[in-house]
């Protein structure tokens, strides 16, 4: 064989190869289109306050797992946050540490708190949504650091 006899196996494996991931994508793939599952569990960081499960505040937050999530899909999970100061607060949300960082470009993670004073002892319900947009591509596990603090 020549050179030109392995250009021409080359192509045939090149072709080849080709024919097969279009035929495994044609079937095995073509099952997984439209999911991604993304597995996270995200740390918790309560400053000033106590973040919990249950309005009576006994069982505290220290990690949300949001399991699976789809592209184009909110998530709502519903927290309790007291005020442990000895004074009214204000929260704020924070999201530190995306990971992998490319993950805040197709995520995002909101709440319904509209800014109420919390007074002492108070305690807030408090619904955090994570949003993932329908072009979410490269992503397969995430994780980031909720940090929610009381200010007065």
């Amino acid at each position: 064989m020549g050179p030109k006899g392995v250009a021409l196996t080359t192509v045939f494996v090149v072709a080849g190869i080709l024919v097969t991931l279009v035929l495994l994508n044609g079937t095995a793939m073509g099952t997984l289109i439209g999911k991604v599952t993304l597995p996270n569990v995200g740390t918790v960081k309560a400053v000033g306050v106590g973040v919990y499960w249950d309005n009576s505040c006994s069982n505290p937050v220290t990690s949300i797992n949001w399991g699976t999530v789809n592209p184009g899909s909110r998530k709502d999970v519903t927290v309790y946050i007291k005020n442990e100061g000895n004074a009214p607060e204000t929260l704020s949300l924070e999201i530190q540490n995306w990971n992998p960082p490319a993950a805040s470009t197709y995520m995002s993670l909101t709440w319904d708190y509209g800014g109420e004073v919390i007074s002492v002892s108070g305690v807030a319900k408090v619904t955090l949504s994570l949003s993932v947009s329908n072009t979410i591509e490269g992503i397969t596990n995430f994780s980031f650091d909720i940090v929610i603090t009381g200010s007065g």
